[in-house]
């Protein structure tokens, strides 16, 4: 059963949430980061990106001991403060489109995760896990919560619902227009119905957050070795993680632009696809995905439907029925003769919330010879993968909400 604890939260005063909470590093261009780090000086990014002061970029070691010298700083300048008993925390988030995420922040345990509590359903690379084990090993501390999602719960979404109903501790909206709200659950009633009715769900799903949880894991596992005295309650053997029920996560597809046809011409091309899929030129009609296994393909200025063959592909588990490994199985490795996902560079991802159109413009430039667009995942076939003990593609999806940095930090 699952064990969420709640925690003594590091977060920023009321009146400084909004400068300090940012996006993932990773999200911002250098031209980005730049403009908020010359004019902001409470936002997280100061933290994470610790080399910006000297003007110098820094890595390794030396990077994570900087990012641990700046955290102490902004608790020192009172930017930050710490909760006095440990909470839940119920965070919401409203998007620009009027969707509305809601969920807790808790602590989950490690263990969970080496037991398959915590599933998971994409592979993580093993240099990646290692190299963010080391960096929390110095920084100890979490700053973005993973995301998991679990069975809807009438108790939890009814303490959400009465919680929500009160003035926020913190709401603030972005630049992205995003209004996120946070309240805290200190009282020991509602902590308690929340921790027992966790307890109670036999399986939780990462939906965010692979290498994140499989760095924190070992860390845990190396703290544990190296404590004579381990109990198993210290704070290493949990991370901090936003859980939301499965029927507010929303997952959008990943499609897909290749940069060549692999020595083909365009004719040949479409005659090897002919093996796999019923082909239909749709001109400059924008044939989206409807459903499973029917793809939009875009090539020398016409788009194309495409709809698999099922009499001659076979579905033998959840992941031969997932479409970004049908476009894999029949299409990138064999035809265009890409092996590796994650590091050839001829492919790239655009996440479904972009427009097609710019599928058409990327290829209409000449960057990409074609691309393609799938059916969005559903909760139920990620779920379905992670009980199977099978592993989907990288780029098979892209997860919402998008949780900022900085609002919530779990220390170990």
């Amino acid at each position: 059963m699952a064990k969420i604890h709640p925690f003594k939260a590091v977060r920023p005063t009321r009146d400084k949430i909004s400068l300090v909470a940012c996006r993932s590093y990773q999200s911002y261009t250098p031209f980005e980061r730049d403009s908020r780090m010359n004019y902001n000086p409470y936002s997280f990014l100061h933290i994470v990106n610790p080399g910006y002061k000297y003007q110098k970029e820094i890595s390794g070691e030396e990077r994570y001991k900087l990012v641990r010298n700046r955290y102490l700083e902004f608790k020192e300048d009172e930017i930050f403060i710490q909760d006095e008993t440990p909470c839940y925390y119920v965070y919401k988030i409203v998007n620009r489109e009027q969707e509305s995420f809601h969920g807790i922040i808790a602590a989950s345990c490690a263990e969970d995760y080496k037991n398959n509590i915590i599933k998971r359903h994409e592979d993580t690379i093993q240099d990646r896990e290692h190299t963010f084990k080391e960096y929390l090993k110095t920084a100890r501390f979490n700053a973005e919560p993973v995301l998991l999602t679990y069975p809807d719960n009438d108790s939890i979404a009814e303490i959400i619902e009465e919680v929500t109903q009160t003035r926020a501790e913190y709401e603030f909206t972005t630049t992205y227009r995003d209004t996120h709200y946070l309240w805290k659950i200190d009282d020991e009633t509602s902590i308690s119905n929340i921790r027992d009715t966790f307890s109670t769900i036999e399986t939780i799903y990462i939906a965010d957050g692979h290498h994140r949880s499989a760095s924190s894991f070992l860390l845990s596992q190396e703290l544990k070795e190296n404590n004579p005295k381990h109990k198993g309650d210290e704070p290493y053997n949990f991370f901090m993680s936003y859980l939301i029920p499965e029927s507010n996560l929303k997952i959008y597809e990943f499609n897909r632009l290749i940069k060549d046809l692999n020595g083909l011409s365009k004719e040949e091309f479409l005659v090897k696809l002919d093996e796999w899929f019923r082909i239909e030129k749709r001109g400059l009609e924008v044939p989206k995905p409807s459903k499973l296994h029917h793809f939009s393909m875009y090539l020398d200025g016409d788009f194309y439907s495409l709809n698999l063959r099922k009499t001659v592909y076979k579905f033998t588990d959840a992941l031969e029925e997932l479409d970004a490994q049908i476009l894999y199985k029949t299409v990138l490795q064999p035809i265009l003769n890409i092996e590796d996902l994650r590091t050839d560079t001829r492919i790239q991802y655009l996440h479904g919330k972009n427009d097609i159109a710019l599928i058409k413009s990327l290829v209409d430039s000449g960057e990409y010879k074609v691309g393609f667009c799938l059916f969005p995942t559903s909760v139920a076939h990620v779920k379905k993968i992670a009980e199977q003990g099978l592993t989907m593609p990288p780029k098979s999806t892209y997860i919402e909400p998008k949780l900022r940095s900085g609002i919530t930090i779990y220390e170990f």
